[in-house]
């Protein structure tokens, strides 16, 4: 399985930070916290989510991507399925493959095969990991390496899967603390040096690993609620970021970085933010 470029440049990804070209999403339609399935529902389960106000913030999330020339596909929303605005979890483009995951959480199964339909109507081929609970929050990729977060929706043999689908990357297993939900959620790498972390969620040797590698810029514990870490790259050092995580917002800026912010509070009510919220399917990078 070699990452080659396809021709027709369908798909193609080789990093989190690589110019987006193209993306999938979903509106959150039918969004709603209907079985609490991580931390952050926990804590907005009686407040509830105001439809409106997260149909209108996503609409001015997908029209921004467009202002920086972004082709934003929306799959088809569907009433049985409240978490599809999440789309990050149904999948993953590595290389020129785009890999269809196996949801782990009942009240998400079935999400998966309303991208298979789009994928097959658009006649893109893709690798369906039946079998393995893996989700795509859980994998951060980054040239020839590839990062698994171990979580209660990712397993060790999935982990292995990949390894032996891929042997020309090398694949790390991160394990993180249960309550954090995806490794999106407490560790981002945003350029070919830095990296967003919050170590009190990860093991010592893999905060020394990622110490070796990137500039590691450090969210708190506020932020990490508010998903700071949980940002979109779009190529050119430019991030999407929430207005509220001031603190992750100035250390990109202070490192160079473009931040873009875009308010999606209440859609991160359900546990996720703007990597959650996006499958990126092909990205370009700048050569010289």
């Amino acid at each position: 399985m070699e990452p080659n470029r396809q021709p027709d440049n369908k798909g193609f990804v080789m990093n989190e930070y690589d110019v987006l070209k193209k993306v999938i999403l979903c509106q959150p339609q039918y969004m709603t916290i209907r079985d609490v399935i991580n931390e952050t529902q926990k804590h907005f389960k009686d407040e509830g989510i105001h439809i409106e106000v997260a149909l209108e913030q996503h609409n001015d999330f997908v029209n921004t991507l467009r202002q920086y020339g972004v082709e934003v596909i929306l799959l088809p929303y569907h009433k049985k399925y409240p978490e599809q605005v999440f789309t990050r979890d149904i999948g993953f483009t590595l290389g020129q493959t785009i890999f269809v995951a196996e949801m782990a959480n009942e009240v998400r199964k079935g999400e998966e095969d309303v991208l298979k339909q789009w994928l097959e109507d658009e006649e893109i081929s893709y690798y369906n990991l039946l079998g393995d609970q893996i989700e795509g929050g859980d994998v951060i990729i980054d040239q020839d390496t590839i990062y698994v977060g171990l979580s209660n929706r990712t397993n060790q043999r999935a982990v292995e899967h990949l390894q032996g689908l891929l042997p020309q990357f090398t694949v790390h297993a991160i394990p993180f603390k249960a309550e954090y939900l995806h490794l999106d959620c407490v560790f981002n790498v945003v350029s070919s040096d830095v990296a967003l972390i919050y170590r009190p969620s990860l093991t010592e040797e893999d905060i020394k690993m990622f110490s070796s590698r990137y500039e590691l810029i450090d969210v708190s514990e506020d932020e990490q609620f508010t998903l700071g870490t949980n940002v979109l790259g779009i190529g050119n050092k430019r991030i999407l970021s929430l207005p509220v995580n001031k603190g992750v917002n100035e250390q990109l800026r202070n490192k160079g970085f473009e931040v873009i912010e875009v308010d999606i509070t209440e859609i991160i009510k359900s546990g996720g933010s703007f990597r959650c919220c996006t499958l990126p399917i092909l990205r370009e990078s700048i050569v010289g």
